[in-house]
């Protein structure tokens, strides 16, 4: 599956206009989606939306709307059909792939956009043994805590440069692929739920303490001690909910914290070591190596100041 920084022109949340493939909207974008997305199958994007129509287009994937700010009328024109809702901030739209519609607004809103491949709703599905693509409803004006949740969660991280890294990135996105299936499918799919595994606020809070102390010797008790469980219970915790164990969570964040280093510090590599966790030069070095297989010296004239 293609990362975002792969997939459309230039990673933008993207419909058909015509015979051309443009974003669905110009401008007034904060810049996250000029930035490489850590999640599979997923764009986001926020805007400041303002009066003003979108000319008919078709949706090749997905596309989630969440207003952020606003409560003005839009207008929507879809199969023959039209209307003009009244929303609020918490209200969702919800476009299936293969959809032609134009929309005017008739006052600003901020809103969070997401277009979604269907390879990654596909692969839930084939998971539990479908083989179909399952199809989402749409919706002009939903109401969903959870996907609400969901969304708002990823639009922070976004904005913040995903500080708790691809892998609680990837776990935001599966949420998402998976309440569409669980909530939103013509013909719901029952999911299994998690097993052993932390709330979304608990492992935020795990890895929160994790990023902020990279740069020290710290062990699993520590980590867990700071959760209040015994380090098996956290390790076991972590592993269910992850995939991973906390060791390779730190290990992946302690390389990508010292990439950043290394890319916009003159600092010695050895110190951009001890910054991030590793006191012995040779010791990070042959992680780096390891893990981007170059020394980070290499990195540093290809990627550096």
């Amino acid at each position: 599956m293609k990362r975002q920084d792969e997939a459309g022109p230039s990673g933008r949340v993207t419909v058909l206009r015509g015979t051309r493939l443009v974003p669905l909207l110009d401008g007034s974008q904060d810049g996250m989606a000029r930035r490489r997305q850590p999640w599979k199958g997923v764009v986001l994007e926020r805007h400041m939306v303002r009066p003003g129509e979108i000319p008919e287009h078709e949706h090749p994937t997905l596309c989630l709307h969440l207003q952020l700010t606003g409560g003005a009328d839009f207008e929507w024109w879809q199969d023959g059909k039209n209307a003009v809702e009244r929303t609020e901030p918490g209200s969702l739209i919800v476009i299936p792939p293969g959809t032609r519609d134009r929309l005017r607004w008739q006052g600003s809103s901020e809103r969070l956009i997401l277009s979604i491949e269907s390879e990654g709703l596909a692969e839930i599905a084939g998971q539990l043994g479908t083989r179909d693509v399952p199809e989402i409803r749409g919706t002009w004006s939903g109401q969903d805590a959870g996907l609400r949740l969901l969304l708002a969660e990823m639009g922070r991280e976004a904005g913040e440069s995903w500080p708790l890294g691809a892998l609680y990135a990837d776990l935001l996105a599966l949420g998402l692929q998976s309440n569409l299936l669980r909530n939103h499918a013509t013909q719901p799919m029952a999911l299994p739920g998690p097993k052993g595994g932390m709330s979304l606020a608990r492992l935020r809070r795990a890895m929160e303490y994790m990023s902020a102390h990279l740069a020290e010797d710290i062990g699993l008790e520590a980590i867990a001690a700071a959760m209040g469980v015994s380090a098996s219970h956290f390790a076991h915790e972590f592993r269910s909910s992850t995939g991973a164990t906390p060791y390779q969570y730190l290990l992946q964040q302690r390389l990508e914290r010292a990439k950043s280093l290394l890319r916009t510090t003159r600092l010695p590599v050895q110190n951009v070591g001890a910054l991030t966790g590793f006191p012995y030069a040779a010791n990070f070095v042959r992680a780096f190596r390891q893990r981007f297989g170059v020394t980070p010296e290499v990195w540093r004239r290809e990627f550096g100041l």
